[in-house]
Parts: C-alpha cells; sequence; structure tokens
C-alpha cells in the first residue's frame, strides 16, 4: 500500500509541475492550404494565402503584411496592426477581427462572433453580409467604410453607422 502511495505522489507531483504547453505559432509566408495549424502570423511584409484553414488560437497580421484568407476558421481573433491589406472572406471567426492603423480591409459574408474593429486606417475598407455577434466599429479610419448588409447583433458605430 506504501508504495501505490509514493507512486501516485510521486505523478501527481509530476503532473503538477510539468510546464505549461505552450500553442505553436506557424508563420505564413505563402500559401496555407486545408489543415490545423494553433496560432498563425504573418510576418512583417510577408504575403499569406490561406484558404479552407484551420486556426485553434488567433492571426496576427503585421507591419506592412497581407493576409487573404478564403473559408478559414478561427478560433480565436483576427488582428492587423500596420497590415498593408487584412482581407477575410466566407469565413468563420470566434473571437473578433481588429484592423489598426493600416492601409486597406475587406471582410465579405463571414461569421464574427465577436466584434468587428477598424480604427484609424489609411486605405480602402469594405465590410458586406456578415453576421457579426459582437459591435461593428469604425474610428478614424481616413476613408470612411463601404458595404452594408451586415447583420450586427450589437452596436454599428461611428463612420460603421450605417452599414
Amino acid at each position: 500500500m506504501g508504495t501505490i502511495l509514493v507512486l501516485i505522489a510521486v505523478a501527481l507531483f509530476a503532473f503538477l509541475s510539468a510546464p505549461p504547453a505552450l500553442a505553436a505559432e506557424t508563420t505564413c509566408r505563402g500559401r496555407i492550404g486545408a489543415r490545423t495549424v494553433d496560432n498563425l502570423r504573418v510576418p512583417q511584409g510577408a504575403r499569406c494565402t490561406l484558404r479552407r484553414t484551420r486556426v485553434e488560437g488567433t492571426v496576427k497580421v503585421e507591419r506592412g503584411a497581407r493576409l487573404n484568407a478564403i473559408r478559414i476558421r478561427v478560433k480565436g481573433n483576427v488582428q492587423g496592426e500596420g497590415a498593408t491589406a487584412v482581407y477575410v472572406r466566407a469565413s468563420r471567426v470566434g473571437g473578433s477581427i481588429q484592423v489598426v492603423q493600416g492601409r486597406r480591409g475587406r471582410i465579405l459574408r463571414n461569421t464574427v462572433d465577436s466584434d468587428v474593429q477598424f480604427f484609424e486606417n489609411r486605405g480602402a475598407i469594405r465590410i458586406t453580409a456578415n453576421r457579426i455577434d459582437g459591435n461593428l466599429q469604425c474610428k478614424e479610419n481616413r476613408r470612411r467604410p463601404r458595404g452594408g448588409r451586415n447583420v450586427v447583433q450589437g452596436n454599428k458605430e461611428d463612420q460603421c453607422a450605417r452599414l
């Protein structure tokens, strides 16, 4: 009986003291097709096309990078900061889509479980035919976002009030 208790204690100690597993990050330069990744990063200046890709975490689009995502599934967020272009089409995003201080964005026929936000962007933005379970927020973009036919459960705010 004592040996069994010692084995259980050792196993419990090993389990509790093991470092947490870190989610792997995939860097995209080029194309990724129908496969599953943990987190995805489009590095500075890179171009990335995703088709039917599943992302278990977050998609980050860095400064000067371009993302063209078609029929993807993301459990987390799609985030672009300083990105040249963020295009998401016919996809499912479990979190938010946020494009900040970038150039262009196009969000078309998606289901987004949280917010869609475009702040301080310089180029053309189109937001059309999406189902957004949070808010649609657009502020301080140089060009007024265009689009329409969005079903928004929360509020349509500022530059996106009429979309």
